[in-house]
């Protein structure tokens, strides 16, 4: 449990150690937005670096370069644990908001970091504010903000990364609407940390892996139109390639 209880005090610690932050980067947003969006990313990359540091957990990272440069895109993941976040949002490269569950916009402080972070907060309940959010994430894409959806909608409660839940074809909209390319994001590993051990943190190690950039305008019009399964089979099959490959030998040298 001490892992658990160090990585709970680090997020309360900064939350409450980093409320006067708030107000200056909130000042310096009005006149250098950019400068401001980027000293909040980097400073939450911090934070959850150490949080991974707390815990254990040895990251590998391959494909990065796969990632444009100076390019906002739409990042899109497999979901399996809460680490998901923590791994991503320590590895962007740039300003990058996450299309989160509306009930992350409850947690005091931790919201307003998000908002911060261009985050912005869904409701599948409600089929018209689920639109308006999908439409702001199109707006940030085109203002040059990369977001990250986790389509599957919720944790996946498979055995392996592999089984994954169906992806949601609505996120994929910011991609048609705005252009941009799609990165799609395989992560291994990451159940292992917390949700197969809770209430345990333990110490693992997750590979991250960026696949090639899917360009929809370049896509026939089969796939064009279920972008969300294409993009999801790229990701199975980066998920199973890795998975032969994680050993259980592997996982606890991590």
């Amino acid at each position: 449990m001490l892992r658990t209880s160090l990585c709970l005090l680090a997020v309360i610690l900064y939350l409450i150690v980093f409320i006067p932050m708030l107000g200056i980067l909130w000042l310096i947003g009005r006149k250098y937005p950019r400068f401001s969006d980027i000293v909040s990313l980097r400073m939450v990359q911090g934070i959850f670096k150490i949080i991974l540091f707390l815990a254990g957990t040895r990251l590998t990272v391959i494909g990065r370069e796969n990632i444009p440069e100076h390019e906002a895109v739409l990042f899109i993941c497999n979901h399996n644990s809460i680490f998901d976040t923590v791994i991503n949002y320590s590895l962007f490269p740039d300003v990058t908001g996450i299309v989160a569950k509306i009930e992350m916009a409850r947690v005091p402080l931790l919201s307003i970091w998000m908002r911060r972070l261009h985050c912005l907060f869904l409701d599948r309940a409600n089929l018209r504010q689920g639109v308006a959010t999908i439409n702001e994430a199109t707006e940030n894409v085109k203002e040059g903000i990369s977001m990250c959806i986790f389509p599957e909608g919720t944790f996946s409660q498979g055995e392996s990364e592999p089984d994954m839940l169906p992806f949601h074809e609505g996120s994929f909209n910011v991609a048609r609407r705005s252009g941009c390319k799609i990165i799609p994001i395989a992560i291994t590993g990451s159940a292992d940390i917390f949700e197969k051990n809770y209430p345990r943190v333990k110490r693992k190690h997750v590979t991250v892996e960026y696949g090639e950039a899917i360009i929809p305008d370049e896509l026939g019009k089969e796939e064009r139109k279920r972008l969300g399964a294409y993009t999801r089979e790229r990701i199975y099959e980066m998920l199973l390639k890795r998975r032969e490959s994680f050993t259980d030998d592997e996982r606890i040298a991590g």
